[in-house]
């Protein structure tokens, strides 16, 4: 999946927390989603924290669609909650290659 189509996919699918998304799907969605938030917040920081409040739905989303991919259950969302060792934890799961489900 490229830049644009993972971007298209992540709005698409707003609020779906069933499903897959592939690894290039949620990095490539991740890395819009800090552009963009870098560029919010040095313009005006209000604007970031708009930017923050309009995009947690889809981010969350596309976090539990990439778990479910790699495998993992979707609670582990909440470990991504924990300060530092959570979004250590939480980026070891993402990068975790997709895995075949049995029943296909």
């Amino acid at each position: 999946m490229n830049f644009g189509t993972a971007i298209t996919t992540g709005f698409q699918k707003y609020s779906e927390f069933t499903g897959r998304a592939s690894r290039s799907e949620f990095w490539w969605f991740n890395l819009f989603v800090v552009l963009v938030s870098l560029g919010a917040s040095a313009l005006w920081d209000v604007l970031g924290w708009l930017w923050f409040l309009a995009i947690i739905v889809p981010y969350l989303a596309v976090g539990v669609r990439r778990l479910r991919d790699a495998g993992f259950a979707w609670q582990l969302i909440f470990v991504g909650l924990a300060p530092v060792i959570g979004t250590v934890v939480m980026i070891v799961l993402w990068t975790q290659p997709s895995k075949v489900d049995s029943a296909a």
